[in-house]
């Protein structure tokens, strides 16, 4: 591990998440570096655990299991909801709600409308899904 990677230090970067597929769910390599503080929360621990063996001037490539990115698939989460708890919403099939929850806000895909109930599911989009983490190391500070 490196030294100067923990709690409080901060790591300038370029990143891209991609799916084992290719497919590029997020990237700001064609843009300057971002930076983030070690042990803030702005990263997932899964990520943020291969960046404390980097230096400046790495780059990295790591496959983060569904457990350590944005977990597993959870058939708990996709709920049937009586369609009258909501009268003055129309739904549209596939589309992004946000849903009101002890909690707060919280986004559900709907998967299908009846005239009785609509369900919801409300795992996160990559949940279940291994995640292409790369990364190039532009500056550490401490």
């Amino acid at each position: 591990m490196n030294a100067q990677c923990s709690g409080g230090a901060s790591m300038s970067l370029n990143f891209s998440l991609e799916l084992e597929n290719g497919e590029i769910i997020d990237s700001n390599f064609n843009s300057p570096p971002v930076t983030f503080s070690f042990g803030d929360g702005s990263l997932l621990g899964g990520f943020e655990e291969p960046l404390k063996a980097l230096n400046v001037g790495d780059e990295g490539c790591f496959l983060i299991p569904p457990e350590r990115a944005f977990g597993q698939y959870n058939m708990q989460n996709v709920q049937r909801i009586p369609r009258k708890q909501f009268p003055r919403q129309d739904f549209e099939l596939g589309a992004v709600f946000s849903f009101q929850n002890g909690d707060g806000e919280l986004p559900g895909v709907v998967l299908s409308l009846s005239d009785e109930d609509i369900v919801v599911d409300f795992n996160h989009p990559l949940a279940g899904k291994s995640i292409v983490f790369k990364v190039k190391i532009f500056n550490i500070l401490r």
